[in-house]
């Protein structure tokens, strides 16, 4: 890591442009080419330095309802009721656990009603049982913000 990619971090996580060539833009700001820039994500990428680039919007300002579900099922059926579950465009992350509650999973959706819905076709499909699926809805959000800087990346 060397002062560009600390630069090149900054204009990813603090100034990303809103126009039609953001890397562009970005390869201007720290002075390279669009080239030498990818060519320096990629390496960053491929250190495990940047996991991932993408937007992240807060879907409640937006409008949305969201929750955190879980459900059990055999182990047996988890590759089955994995596949099924990822069917709805709604679902923003699903994974699994070594717990008794064994896949976990957020909805994003227009409203309440339709997190019933969904809680209900997925009970429905699989044959769960009301208690093998769990609806956890946040009381209360707790936003980190975490953000690299350059004296956190540089070797001492």
């Amino acid at each position: 890591m060397d002062n560009i990619d600390n630069n090149i971090l900054s204009e990813l996580q603090d100034n990303f442009p809103i126009c039609t060539n953001p890397y562009n833009a970005i390869a201007d700001r720290v002075g390279l080419s669009r080239d030498e820039l990818w060519d320096r994500i990629q390496e960053l990428i491929d250190t495990g330095i940047i996991r991932r680039i993408g937007l992240s919007l807060d879907s409640k300002k937006l409008g949305f309802c969201s929750t955190l579900a879980a459900i059990r099922v055999h182990p047996d059926r988890v590759a089955k009721a994995s596949a099924f579950i990822n069917t709805f465009h709604e679902v923003t992350h699903s994974y699994q656990r070594r717990d008794d509650y064994n896949i976990w999973f957020t909805l994003i959706t227009e409203n309440e009603t339709r997190i019933e819905e969904i809680l209900e076709i997925i009970r429905t499909e699989l044959s769960l049982n009301v208690l093998d699926v769990l609806d956890l809805p946040a009381k209360k959000v707790f936003k980190l913000d975490a953000r690299f800087k350059t004296n956190d990346l540089q070797e001492h």
